[in-house]
């Protein structure tokens, strides 16, 4: 019997997964972690809680499981992308803490680089569509300008899930997915950018060596063996970013298939031969899994975040049931589309490219008397599901999609919501049996090519069984719709309102 273990490297906490040789899930296991914010625009982790969490995690799976560590053949890691943590050439760790994917700390060193290198030519090469601080080599131009004695000391620096191989093999690679997170990678080249070095002042050097992501690094060294109860026969493969391993896991490597992760940020992303390009709008986009193509997707920052704030803001008292968001579900069920006439915007995090300004901030519109915690429920719910579908709308513009959508994560489990989703977006909403294991399938599915025991990505397929399926009730569509003009022109004024507050704030 051969078992392989997938790693999902999170912003909120590493997932653990073991499989068998068929890639059947035999357990998970969940591991949080902390994420400081010791400054404004400032978000931080430890690499060694990562670390922490893949020992914590493993052994947990070992528990439950009781499958022999002899027995698992490779693992692989998919991790939070746009992450630096330099090393020096010892391989020491030259910080405790470093700026996760969300750290726009570096707006000031985005305008430097734009001021030599042109925005839009920028974009168009590498498909970076989120605010460009948040990326790799604008954070290292800040560790330059603001701590050149670390930056001087710097050997390599390396991606969250690259830092994780590192210390399972004591190799230093990366691949293709994770690289063209970095800021500087060149899609069509498929390879780091020179100009975009030259003007950012950044070595090409400090940068790993890109492989596939099914590339065997080599086997787990005697201590992190040790450390995790496994084996030094295991074999570690490359792996990939979050965001390639969800759509390998989601929809496999099949053109035109578009899918929503509906987790604590939202997003919808689509398949395709050639990037999604549109610098307007800026569509973020990530080489796959499998290197031929790509996936590019729009995201909302507060998705299923949005609707946590709602229930621990709103509905403490339901807390302590079994099941809070079915609790919550059940009080909606007698109020009507629209909510009453409540809107909700889940701008929570701040704006996306796709907003007329990052500045946007979340909000409850429509407000009368007899609005009541059912009427701000429903709205979020409904607000998530008609920002999401300004994501949809984007992409049709660029591609063609399939006829239905395929929805992952924790947001998909409600029937009553992916109704909704169904109405608004008038298209069919498919949830299958892999829900929150997406990208776990992903990392698994490249553990088990790296070994040799599939040849492409291919049967990712015939893992998902459908549990369920919403299609579009035709007079919903046609209230959504109105709905929806409405939202839009909210969105505008929140924008506008957004920048005069930050404008004139204390």
């Amino acid at each position: 019997m051969e078992n392989y273990i997938s790693y999902d490297l999170g912003t909120g906490g590493v997932k653990a997964s073991l499989f068998d040789e068929n890639l059947k899930v035999l357990a998970n296991s969940f591991i949080e972690y902390e994420t400081t914010y010791p400054l404004q625009n400032y978000h931080e982790q430890a690499p060694e809680d990562w670390w922490k969490g893949i020992i914590q995690s493993t052994r947990i799976l070992l528990e439950k499981t009781k499958v022999n560590p002899a027995h698992i053949v490779s693992l692989a890691v998919c991790g939070h992308s746009l992450v630096t943590v330099p090393i020096d050439a010892e391989g020491k760790e030259l910080v405790d803490r470093v700026p996760i994917w969300s750290d726009t700390r570096a707006g000031t060193e985005a305008e430097s680089f734009f001021r030599r290198f042109d925005e839009k030519e920028w974009y168009m090469t590498t498909g970076n569509g989120f605010p460009a601080p948040c990326y790799s080599i604008f954070k290292l131009m800040w560790l330059k300008k603001h701590k050149p004695e670390i930056y001087n000391r710097t050997y390599k620096v390396l991606g969250s899930k690259d830092y994780i191989n590192y210390r399972l093999t004591g190799k230093i690679y990366t691949d293709y997915s994770y690289a063209s997170g970095i800021g500087a990678y060149d899609l069509k080249a498929k390879g780091i950018s020179p100009g975009i070095l030259q003007a950012a002042e950044i070595r090409k050097d400090i940068f790993p060596e890109i492989v596939s992501s099914h590339t065997v690094l080599g086997t787990l060294l005697p201590a992190a063996a040790a450390q995790l109860g496994l084996t030094c026969g295991t074999k570690v493969a490359c792996g990939g970013v979050d965001n390639a391993c969800m759509a390998l896991g989601s929809v496999g490597n099949e053109e035109g298939r578009v899918y929503t992760s509906l987790g604590s940020s939202s997003w919808i992303a689509v398949n395709s031969k050639e990037p999604v390009l549109d610098f307007d709008k800026k569509p973020y986009v990530f080489a796959h899994i499998d290197e031929e193509i790509y996936t590019s997707a729009f995201s909302i920052f507060a998705g299923g975040s949005s609707l946590r704030w709602v229930r621990d803001n709103l509905c403490r008292d339901l807390l302590e049931e079994a099941d809070t968001y079915e609790a919550m579900t059940e009080e909606i069920k007698k109020v009507p589309i629209g909510s009453g006439g409540v809107l909700f915007n889940p701008s929570l995090a701040g704006g996306t490219s796709q907003d007329r300004s990052v500045n946007i901030r979340g909000a409850f519109l429509g407000l009368s008397l007899s609005a009541g915690r059912a009427e701000l429920i429903r709205a979020a719910m409904e607000g998530i599901a008609m920002n999401l579908k300004i994501s949809l709308d984007n992409l049709k513009e660029h591609t063609c999609l399939n006829d239905q959508i395929q929805f992952c994560g924790g947001g998909a489990k409600n029937k009553v919501w992916m109704q909704m989703f169904a109405d608004i977006f008038n298209m069919n909403i498919v949830k299958t049996n892999i829900d929150q294991n997406a990208a776990s399938i992903g990392a698994a599915a490249i553990a088990a090519k790296a070994v040799g025991k599939i040849q492409d990505y291919g049967m990712i397929r015939e893992l998902h069984v459908k549990e369920f399926e919403c299609t579009p009730e035709i007079h919903n569509v046609d209230l959504y719709k109105k709905l929806q003009k409405v939202f839009l022109h909210t969105t505008i004024a929140l924008s506008d309102l957004g920048d005069y507050m930050k404008e004139n704030s204390l």
